[in-house]
Formats: structure tokens, C-alpha cells, sequence
């Protein structure tokens, strides 16, 4: 039997996409192992639900390092030194910094709830809502140095409808995400996505 193929995941809040991949692996539709739940935030949802779950929490406290680069390179050291095959941003409120992005250049995924480029960094559906679009969705995106710019994944969309809110939107693409971004990692960890340039390439 082959070496189990590793993930972590970055969270700052509640953990919903954390859980769902949780649930995922414990259906069996993901074939993957959470190796560690790191946070920038000493109490979070997503803490909670790794410790109950039995897997290994980390908390980073920024404002402990002397540097962003120190804070940068703790985390970096962390994820090597467990042998991460892959890094997955949950609902992490912090920019990757580029230390983390260079050791783990093209092995760190995003989900977004927007379509990408469409409406990029915070509040996002508020945007989608307030800018009258038909049709959102969510995005798995690998990280780069810019926000939500990273080369593309897979997409979702979902439609708007005319009386949404922001929250009632939210609500919508948030089950869409719980699917996706399982599915990513799932063609991640079998091998079936290659990167050239800005293109992802799939091999289903």
C-alpha cells in the first residue's frame, strides 16, 4: 500500500470548507489524509473540529515572531517538516507569504466564492449582488503572490436570482464549495492536474 498523500489546511474561522473535506474523506469519497489544521487564530471553529477529530493543531501567532518573514518561515518549516504533499487555504484570512509559496511553489489551492477574475478578494457575493450578475459560483484556484489570481482549478456556478442578499447567496455557492474543492484535491491527489503557464490541464 502506498504512502497516504498528505494534506494541510490553513483556517481562520468557522472551518466549514474544513469540515466538508472532513466529511469527504470520512464517506470515502476523498482518499487523503488531514495531517494538520493550522491557525493564525488561538480559538476558531476549525480548531475545534481538528482536536475533536484527533488531528494535530497548530497556532501561529503573528504578533510572537519578529518578522512577517520569521512568521513566514515558521509555517513553511512546519508543513516541510511533516512532508505536506499539499497546502489547502480554508477560509485563512492571511496572504501566503512568499517564502510558503516558493517552498511549496504550485502545492497550495484556494477556494473562492466567486467566479474568478470576476470579483476577487473580500466579500466577494456582495460584490456579485451590488454589481447586478447573473451568475456567480466558486473557484479553485492554485495561490500565487497576488490576490486571487492564482492559475485556475475548477469552477462552479451558480445563478443569481433577482431578490438575493448577499447572505442568502452566500449560503447557495457555500454548498457548491463543500463539493469542489474535495473534487480538486481528489484530481490533485491522484495525479491528474498539470499547470503550463496560467492554464490548469485536467486528465479526468
Amino acid at each position: 500500500m502506498g504512502k497516504k498523500f498528505k494534506i494541510a489546511v490553513l483556517a481562520s474561522g468557522r472551518g466549514s470548507n474544513f469540515q466538508a473535506i472532513l466529511n469527504n474523506i470520512k464517506s470515502g469519497n476523498l482518499d487523503v489524509e488531514i495531517n494538520v489544521l493550522i491557525s493564525d487564530r488561538k480559538s476558531t471553529k476549525a480548531l475545534e473540529i481538528a482536536r475533536e477529530n484527533n488531528i494535530d493543531t497548530v497556532y501561529f501567532n503573528i504578533k510572537e515572531f519578529p518578522s512577517r518573514e520569521e512568521f513566514d518561515k515558521a509555517i513553511a518549516e512546519e508543513l516541510k517538516r511533516r512532508e505536506i504533499d499539499l497546502v489547502c487555504l480554508a477560509g485563512y484570512m492571511k496572504i501566503v507569504g512568499k517564502l510558503v509559496l516558493d517552498t511549496f511553489k504550485n502545492r497550495i489551492i484556494n477556494i473562492h466564492p466567486a467566479l474568478l477574475p470576476s470579483f476577487p478578494g473580500l466579500d466577494a457575493q456582495k460584490q456579485a449582488v451590488e454589481h447586478g450578475v447573473r451568475y456567480s459560483g466558486c473557484t479553485v484556484h492554485f495561490v500565487d503572490e497576488g490576490v486571487d489570481s492564482g492559475p485556475i482549478i475548477l469552477q462552479q456556478v451558480v445563478p443569481v436570482e433577482q431578490n438575493d442578499t448577499e447572505e442568502s447567496l452566500a449560503e447557495r455557492i457555500l454548498k457548491e464549495e463543500h463539493k469542489l474543492y474535495s473534487k480538486a484535491i481528489d484530481l490533485i491527489s491522484k495525479g491528474k492536474v498539470r499547470i503550463e503557464g496560467r492554464k490548469v490541464f485536467i486528465n479526468e
